[in-house]
């Protein structure tokens, strides 16, 4: 287990293989439709390389999760070796904590060691909210593709629905840290 912060009641770490059970339960227990496997994959791709997996823990209790996909494959940056934060969530009796803004430093920083910029993807319905607006408030801006639906680019007036999978991408560029600079 790797430890990327640790200060007071918050300490963020990579994942271990029994968190994929507290992420599908909590998730569960929001009446969302978590797939199991999908936290399992987190932990294996951590494992080979694939994608940083920060857990932020809050007096000694998972308290959310962030990933870094390493070599994106889908969305307008996909391939230009910039990382995607992905799955970014502050369970809900948590939110505003601050939380959120360290556990995203904290991303931050691991990803401004491999590019100068990182992207992500947020859904546009009322329920990513909060995620929108400290992204917005983080300096991220978007990319001016549009909307994405289903992992493709929405043509204009196309039919979709309002669901997990309508996406706007979005870019910040990243000033790497003084010790960076120096290698």
């Amino acid at each position: 287990m790797k430890v990327y912060y640790e200060e007071g009641k918050l300490k963020i770490r990579s994942m271990l293989q029994s968190d994929a059970k507290i992420y599908y339960e909590t998730y569960l227990s929001y009446n969302w439709h978590p797939q199991m496997e999908t936290y399992e994959n987190y932990f294996k791709d951590q494992e080979e390389g694939k994608r940083l997996v920060f857990v932020p823990e809050y007096e000694g209790k998972v308290a959310g999760i962030c990933t870094l996909l390493l070599e994106p494959k889908e969305g307008p940056y996909a391939g230009n070796g910039w990382p995607e934060i992905n799955d970014f969530t502050i369970f809900f009796h948590l939110h505003r904590q601050g939380l959120g803004n360290k556990l995203l430093d904290v991303v931050e920083a691991e990803a401004a060691k491999l590019s100068d910029h990182v992207f992500l993807a947020v859904g546009v319905h009322s329920g990513y909210g909060p995620a929108q607006r400290i992204y917005v408030k983080r300096g991220y801006i978007p990319d001016g593709s549009g909307v994405w639906y289903q992992g493709k680019q929405l043509e204009q007036y196309a039919p979709c629905v309002n669901d997990d999978e309508l996406l706007l991408f979005l870019a910040k560029e990243l000033k790497p840290l003084p010790a960076e600079r120096e290698r």
